[in-house]
């Protein structure tokens, strides 16, 4: 396809594909002229990406094209390909370590990994900004009264695994390493909210069981 067919497609304005092409962002197409080129559908999938990560996740660009290069880098294997594309992405504030909830948090996090059996998450330890966010939640709930430990934690840990196994099964459905990491950072920013309000309605639902409406 054109430039102008590719622009149609994905919903990125001409100005916009050239700009991301400049920025490395989007791969060249086949040069067909001096002044022309051919697009395909990697290259359409790769528009829809960066419309996730730009327009729904609100990334900088500069961040964008560094969660796509760890996408493109094929010299890691893909755990650390998946991770190092998930890790760029926005995370919360680092934790405070001279804050008492802090201390109490971590070791609470610790010992619930330890709880679940999550070797890679304990291994990665404070490294994972996913492990330093949970941290300060943690903290949060329990400078708030709210004493979570790992034995109230341990049953969501159970379920969250469940939907990462779906997650990845639908990773895997991809057909090359660069659409699976591709996919999964699209489910990170596109699925979050689908899971946030599947959360809020099933607790409407189990709230109407128990009393009523």
């Amino acid at each position: 396809m054109r430039l102008a067919e590719l622009s149609e497609r994905s919903g990125v304005s001409p100005s916009m594909i050239k700009y991301y092409l400049r920025q490395g962002m989007l791969a060249p197409g086949r040069k067909v002229g001096a002044t022309t080129a051919e697009y395909g559908e990697g290259h359409l999938r790769r528009l829809r990406l960066v419309r996730a990560l730009v327009e729904v996740g609100r990334l900088p660009v500069a961040t964008a094209k560094e969660v796509l290069g760890h996408i493109d880098d094929d010299s890691l294997g893909r755990t650390i390909r998946l991770g190092a594309a998930l890790w760029a992405l926005p995370h919360g504030p680092d934790p405070d370590e001279s804050d008492e909830s802090v201390v109490a948090a971590r070791q609470e996090v610790d010992r619930l990994l330890e709880k679940v059996g999550w070797g890679t998450a304990r291994e990665l330890g404070s490294l994972s900004p996913d492990h330093r966010e949970l941290v300060v939640a943690v903290a949060t709930l329990r400078r708030l009264g709210y004493d979570w430990d790992a034995e109230l934690m341990e049953p969501y840990a159970e379920l969250m695994y469940q939907v990462a196994v779906r997650d990845l099964d639908f990773v895997e459905s991809q057909p090359s390493d660069a659409e699976k990491a591709e996919t999964a950072v699209a489910a990170t920013i596109l699925f979050e909210p689908v899971l946030r309000a599947l959360q809020r309605l099933a607790q409407a639902e189990e709230s109407a069981r128990r009393y009523g409406l």
